[in-house]
């Protein structure tokens, strides 16, 4: 992760971002290859969901470049970033008019996929995030908390990204929830190919999941590498603090 290679999906190199004569994020550098889950932590404030957005082109760099796969974000077509990157956020967004089906398949109805695809898709993707038939007929409203969130997940991936963000997608759920929400979604990306950039206050969700961590504070990285190695050794004394919070 701390060289360029092949199967680097996202680059960041040397990125700033200010508005307004705020600076919110300060010489970032950060590669993720394909198939790596990558947790940002810090606390509010600290740039985490400015981060995702440089990624998925919805903020540009006021210094330095955003590259996905190779390509500068600047240079690629709105359409195709949007194609290429699955969102879920912590307001899992679902139309409350649509039914859950529905709601799922829409990009890929957005997309002109023919429908016998859109729902060959849809049943085999809910299937493996835990979305039963009936779940599916139902409208929003009518499913718990845990099973709105693999909704939106399902919805996020539909398209087969290169790259999913999580925008503290699981922060709303109760412990017990979010931890099978968490399993079920750890299960998943074990049978897909895919870049996971996951933004969370709680190191817990990290460790569950990420292979490799970043630690966010006041707009900079002060520590990132592999999971075990940040746990082990924080270096930095803000990532110590956050650490043991968590023990």
């Amino acid at each position: 992760m701390t060289t360029p290679c092949a199967g680097t999906v996202v680059h960041l190199q040397q990125v700033g971002v200010s508005i307004q004569d705020e600076t919110i994020l300060t010489d970032l550098s950060l590669e993720v290859d394909a198939d790596a889950c990558v947790a940002v932590i810090g606390a509010s404030g600290s740039g985490k969901s400015t981060l995702l957005r440089l990624i998925n082109g919805m903020q540009r760099p006021t210094r330095g470049r955003v590259l996905r796969a190779g390509r500068d974000v600047a240079d690629t077509p709105t359409q195709t970033l949007c194609r290429q990157t699955g969102y879920a956020l912590q307001q899992i967004g679902l139309f409350p008019h649509l039914t859950v089906a529905d709601n799922i398949g829409l990009p890929l109805k957005l997309a002109g996929i023919e429908t016998a695809e859109r729902e060959h898709r849809l049943m085999h993707l809910a299937e493996r995030l835990g979305l039963t038939a009936a779940q599916l007929a139902r409208y929003p409203q009518a499913l718990s908390g845990g099973q709105q969130q693999r909704a939106g997940l399902c919805r996020a991936v539909i398209l087969e990204p290169d790259v999913l963000l999580l925008d503290e997608a699981f922060s709303g759920l109760d412990a017990i929830t979010r931890n099978e929400a968490l399993d079920v979604f750890a299960d998943f990306r074990s049978t897909r190919q895919f870049a996971t950039i996951m933004v969370t206050h709680d190191l817990n969700e990290a460790r569950k999941i990420a292979d490799w961590l970043v630690v966010l504070d006041a707009g900079r990285i002060v520590r990132q590498g592999p999971r075990d190695d940040v746990l082990t050794d924080p270096q930095h004394p803000y990532a110590k603090a956050l650490i043991e919070a968590f023990r």
